[in-house]
């Protein structure tokens, strides 16, 4: 019963995000969409989708990838379509 839970929530919590994609593309509008969060959510899941390959964790790598492409996809739409991009102050 678990692991259907864990598939169930690997999928649906990365479904989440299509509001906000279908709203990049549908638009071709990314104002007020911060690449820096996206595109860090995407960095932060590379050590996920490696780890669950190596331990050959379906339910994981299933999840993982799923949050990589969706998280990648709304940077990507920032990218193009955000509009000119903050000064980082270092």
């Amino acid at each position: 019963m678990l692991d259907i839970a864990v598939y169930v929530v690997g999928v649906v919590g990365p479904l989440a995000t299509l509001p906000q994609l279908i709203e990049i593309y549908s638009t071709h509008s990314a104002n007020g969409v911060s690449f820096a969060t996206w595109g860090l959510y995407t960095i932060a899941d590379i050590p996920w989708v490696i780890y669950a390959l190596v331990h050959r964790e379906k339910p994981l790598i299933l999840c993982y990838l799923l949050w990589f492409s969706f998280n990648a996809a709304v940077a990507l739409g920032v990218l193009l379509y955000g509009g000119p991009m903050p000064a980082i102050a270092l």
